[in-house]
């Protein structure tokens, strides 16, 4: 099995972040991406981002490199880049200037236009300006949550929606499209829930620590062990608070009050005390195959090793490198299993044979110094 995406051709710019992960996730089931990069490199196994793709280095200040960038785009399906607006365009390989039936999927942080679009910004900024990251971390100050809700999650996943979106729609229509997929879009996507509680009231915003999910709640948060490890608790329905009040003997007085604010503060402080008793591990045991919403807070390291993950093969290790196993699953196409990352510029002369040059041809092209 080759994965559900098996006759998709793809061909990405490179770049950092959200771009590469879109690629990388859509190599995964399948497609076949090309990287066009500047440079050859030797490989690098720590580049999980670049497994399942192929590389072509090209200068892309010649003409030459311009021609065959082109030659491959009338060959894929969709184009993902990530520069900022207008970059395409000078290199005369914008949207306007490829096949129609192309998918072309711009990958940004502030969109194509607006006053912001040609400035500089990173996963921080975008979540800064959408209130997000407003809403994120401890009473004292906002806390950047990784890179993961903006670059990834504002990002690459809208990205790859926007493109399996545009292709199911090609399938109807025969025409390809452009996707501006921009992060200060994708972010305030994510937080619908957040806007109606606003505007029924029941969140207070500006006011971080003090909500149902920012870690205001007793039920819903992470407390300190006695080994200075950290535990999650997430029992936010009733039937599963029961349990956590059943299993920690906390007061029967807690099932009545569980969502009385005025109690929380009180609470909080009697829980971190009773959580502060036992070891991580302890309490990771104590509530094993309970639905008290209880689990261990695991390091990166940890949490390749946790049954729970090994017993679903949730990581997998290639060249002693540990990294996600390819998600979704499939039940009909199954992805396999990622192969070897390869070097930069690894595949330049197949990729080059595949849109039709000869050996002379190409040995021109490394000569003239097109093939970098």
């Amino acid at each position: 099995m080759n994965g559900p995406l098996n006759s998709l051709k793809v061909i990405e710019f490179s770049g950092l972040g959200p771009g590469p992960l879109a690629g990388q996730l859509l190599a995964d089931l399948g497609a076949d991406v090309i990287t066009i990069d500047r440079k050859s490199a030797d490989t690098d196994p720590t580049e999980i981002n670049r497994r399942n793709k192929r590389s072509i280095a090209l200068n892309l200040k010649s003409t030459e490199g311009l021609i065959i960038v082109k030659k491959i785009i009338n060959n894929s399906d969709v184009l993902i880049e990530g520069f900022r607006p207008g970059v395409m365009e000078k290199l005369k390989i914008g949207p306007n200037d490829c096949h129609d039936e192309l998918i072309y999927g711009r990958m940004t942080g502030w969109g194509q236009s607006g006053m912001l679009s040609k400035t500089a910004g990173h996963d921080i900024n975008y979540l800064g300006i959408t209130g997000a990251l407003h809403a994120i971390g401890n009473r004292e100050k906002p806390i950047p949550p990784l890179n993961l809700v903006a670059d990834y999650g504002g990002g690459s996943m809208f990205l790859i929606f926007g493109i399996l979106a545009a292709l199911y729609e090609r399938a109807l229509s025969g025409k390809g499209q452009t996707i501006d997929a921009a992060m200060v879009d994708g972010v305030p996507a994510m937080m619908g829930l957040f806007h109606q509680q606003i505007a029924k009231g029941s969140w207070t915003d500006g006011e971080r620590q003090s909500n149902l999910l920012d870690g205001g709640a007793p039920f819903y948060r992470c407390y300190e062990c006695a080994d200075e490890k950290f535990i999650s608790v997430g029992a936010l329905e009733p039937q599963f608070f029961a349990e956590l009040v059943e299993i920690v003997k906390l007061p029967e007085i807690d099932l009545v009050t569980q969502n009385d604010r005025t109690t929380w503060a009180e609470k909080n402080k009697a829980y971190e005390k009773i959580f502060k008793s036992k070891s991580r591990d302890e309490w990771s045991k104590i509530f094993e195959g309970t639905d008290a919403c209880v689990t261990p807070i695991l390091t990166l390291e940890e949490a390749k090793k946790y049954p729970a993950n090994l017993e679903r093969e949730v990581f997998f290790e290639r060249d002693g490198i540990i990294q996600a196993s390819p998600a979704p699953r499939f039940g009909r196409t199954p992805s396999p299993k990622p192969g070897r990352i390869r070097g930069i510029g690894t595949n330049s002369e197949e990729i080059l044979k595949e849109i039709g040059l000869d050996q002379q041809e190409i040995d021109e092209l490394k000569n003239s110094n097109v093939l970098t």
